[in-house]
């Protein structure tokens, strides 16, 4: 199956031609035709199943065949300025050879970047791709005009609930016209979910794609250790690894970033650091220089377990369990990307192990547990899953 099947636009086309999209993922060959039939849609798939794509895609291509009315068409919205500006840079790619405009709009920049957005939304661009709390901002001055707006989508939308934007989800949406497309995406479907859904979409489609579970391409390991063993374990993966030019590491609070960064560039190992208490200044030149093979070691928080789309990147490392067994798949969901293979290393202290042990039963997999190299010497004890996984 190719994307001619949807009969876009040329100039859409050619723009896919140009970016080497060939083939549609399950999702896009899902959503696609509901979107183009103007249906207001609830689909559930995971990161990295080219979800941007299958609500994009369908959007710009209606834009094509209508005139602009100087008004802003779609609005996007996405949790974090990551996730927006690579849907904006994705737009971009998509209409280089369409009149379509997009405009990514989020906190933590100066007031000229402000002036910026507030001209945009002023002005009209088809696109605009927000975060809630910064599109809240511009709304409350009144000046943003949103009766043109027909398409309505929410994009890594449990993210968000769990970010506690919630509030700001209503009180955007009762702000646009009633009669619009509303799409929500979500890589998990909880209650809180289907909640929304029913409040601000109508008569929706469904779609749900299989979730929870790693792609194929991902070689999954854990190291049983002690935390005061994790830095040197850390060496010991990376020297084995030197030829990898792309290595994430992701630890669950800006302290330990901070001491991982720390230690490795103790080492020798060339490492930047991201979270949220980097301005955004400091947060881009960090991306562009990972981008660009200036670093070759980034250690984040979970702001970039969905936030960062590098096809890349080789070795994913968890420098502890996270807390949300969800949050595993999108750590590691950020290798093995677009059909590449991938490596994701887990470290496990005694007191994670439960926790562990219950992403291994969402993802219905045991996960090879490795032995510590000889210079380690002993690591706490592991209580295998007695249930048997499905596959």
């Amino acid at each position: 199956m190719s994307f001619k099947i949807f009969n876009f636009n040329k100039t859409l086309q050619d723009g896919l031609n140009i970016m080497g999209f060939k083939n549609p993922t399950p999702i896009q060959q899902k959503a696609i035709p509901i979107i183009q039939k103007t249906n207001d849609l609830i689909a559930c798939a995971q990161t990295g199943t080219g979800k941007t794509a299958a609500f994009v895609l369908p959007i710009l291509d209606l834009l094509t065949k209508k005139k602009s009315n100087k008004k802003v068409n779609t609005i996007i919205i996405a949790p974090t300025r990551e996730l927006a500006k690579q849907i904006d840079m994705q737009i971009e790619g998509f209409s280089y050879f369409t009149n379509c405009s997009s405009y990514p709009i989020y906190g933590g920049g100066t007031g000229v970047e402000f002036e910026k957005q507030k001209k945009a939304l002023i002005n009209g661009v088809d696109i605009i791709i927000c975060t809630p709390g910064r599109l809240l901002a511009h709304l409350d001055f009144n000046y943003f005009d949103t009766s043109g707006v027909q398409h309505f989508i929410l994009d890594e939308a449990d993210r968000m609930l769990d970010m506690g934007f919630y509030d700001d989800i209503m009180k955007i949406s009762d702000n646009l016209p009633i009669k619009k497309q509303t799409l929500l995406f979500s890589a998990t479907m909880p209650s809180k979910i289907r909640n929304l859904a029913k409040k601000i979409l109508i008569k929706p489609k469904s779609i749900s794609l299989s979730i929870s579970k790693p792609a194929t391409g991902i070689t999954q390991t854990a190291y049983i250790c002690h935390d005061n063993q994790k830095a040197m374990l850390i060496k010991e993966i990376l020297r084995l690894r030197k030829h990898l030019s792309y290595v994430l590491i992701f630890a669950s609070s800006i302290k330990n970033v901070r001491g991982i960064k720390k230690i490795l560039n103790k080492f020798g190992m060339r490492t930047a650091e991201m979270h949220s208490g980097l301005s955004q200044e400091q947060r881009e030149n960090t991306i562009r220089d990972f981008k660009n093979k200036k670093i070759k070691i980034l250690v984040a928080t979970d702001i970039l377990s969905r936030g960062i789309d590098i096809k890349d990147i080789e070795l994913v490392i968890n420098y502890e369990v996270p807390h949300d067994t969800e949050d595993y798949i999108h750590r590691i969901g950020r290798t093995a990307r677009a059909e590449r293979t991938g490596e994701a290393i887990t470290l496990i202290n005694k007191k994670q192990v439960q926790n562990f042990m219950n992403i291994e039963k969402l993802i219905g997999q045991k996960i090879t547990k490795l032995k510590l190299p000889k210079s380690l010497v002993k690591a706490p004890k592991y209580k295998p899953l007695k249930k048997t996984y499905k596959k």
